[in-house]
């Protein structure tokens, strides 16, 4: 069974940092690729961050230079490190994993492609 429990999130003054975890089972490597997506109220999911199927790391446009994915498959875990965070960033952060054959930034957060945990809130002040 597939598990992934998102932690580290919570809120924040615009300029500071957070970093999210992500504990998944252990089924999941080397099967799936991974990533963050994000979603806020009344807004469309947005994908972050994610690995593609060779582990290079990809960022939508918004967040590079300030958010770095990495995962560590010896504890199971995915981060996102998240700095100089603004209040546009606030947002349900939701860790995801899709099916290697499946693995491009639109199939993250789609059913039947992959899994997603129960997301971790960021609230970020001004």
């Amino acid at each position: 069974q597939v598990q992934l429990v998102e932690s580290g999130g919570g809120s924040v003054q615009a300029g500071g940092s957070l970093r999210l975890s992500c504990a998944f089972s252990s089924s999941i490597t080397g099967r799936f690729c991974m990533g963050w997506f994000r979603q806020a109220p009344g807004k469309e999911r947005e994908v972050v961050a994610r690995f593609d199927g060779n582990a290079v790391a990809t960022y939508t446009e918004s967040v590079k230079g300030r958010f770095t994915i990495s995962q560590d498959n010896a504890k199971n875990t995915l981060y996102l490190q998240m700095n100089s965070l603004k209040p546009e960033d606030s947002a349900m952060y939701y860790c995801a994993a899709v099916l290697n054959i499946y693995c491009s930034t639109r199939n993250f957060g789609v059913r039947g492609l992959g899994y997603w945990g129960q997301g971790t809130q960021v609230t970020v002040s001004s």
